[in-house]
């Protein structure tokens, strides 16, 4: 059975969430993806909890669902008595060894690799941002000195700075100065 007929990586890459810092999968789209029902996912998990610590899965808080509900603009999930539960990745591969089917190891193999592409699609995005951020840097640098040059060619364009000198023929007066003598009449 080969993992890519059973589900398109998309598809798994869809259902992935950024919740409290960390991609999850819900268990209710993990139980359609495994084609068992939600409840029995989850009982598995409960009898195996021991295997599954905080940060391989964790229980939405109220405000996290309607959340959820509100950025989906569905409903659907009315019908649900308990909050949901989000799986890591690390969780979804402990999934592996609690459900034992020949499809739940499949499914858990393209999840997998669903979350190594995105993995890889962030990084690539974060080298992005580094690089566009360093031709910014550039490209400012690169402004003030266009701008300097630009300034520096007007300068030479325009005419030159005319120098007024005076023509014809100037006298240059001497001040003389006297001394005043003081006489006195004897």
């Amino acid at each position: 059975m080969s993992g890519e007929q059973i589900i398109p990586v998309e598809v798994i890459e869809n259902k992935i969430f950024q919740l409290r810092g960390q991609k999850v999968l819900l268990d209710r789209d993990l139980a359609k993806l495994y084609n068992v029902a939600t409840r029995d996912l989850n009982k598995a998990v409960s009898r195996n909890l021991s295997r599954f610590p905080e940060d391989f899965m964790f229980q939405l808080s109220k405000d996290e669902f309607n959340n959820l509900k509100f950025q989906f603009g569905t409903s659907n999930w009315g019908g649900t008595r308990k909050l949901p539960y989000a799986f890591t990745e690390q969780g979804v591969a402990m999934l592996s060894s609690v459900l034992r089917s020949e499809r739940a190891v499949q499914v858990n193999i393209l999840i997998m690799r669903a979350f190594v592409k995105l993995r890889e699609i962030l990084s690539t995005h974060k080298e992005l941002a580094q690089k566009l951020k360093e031709l910014e840097l550039k490209i400012e640098s690169h402004d003030e000195q266009i701008t300097a040059i630009f300034e520096t060619i007007n300068q030479l364009l325009g005419p030159p700075p005319v120098k007024k000198t005076n023509m014809g023929f100037q006298v240059k007066e001497k001040k003389v100065e006297y001394k005043k003598r003081n006489y006195k009449l004897i």
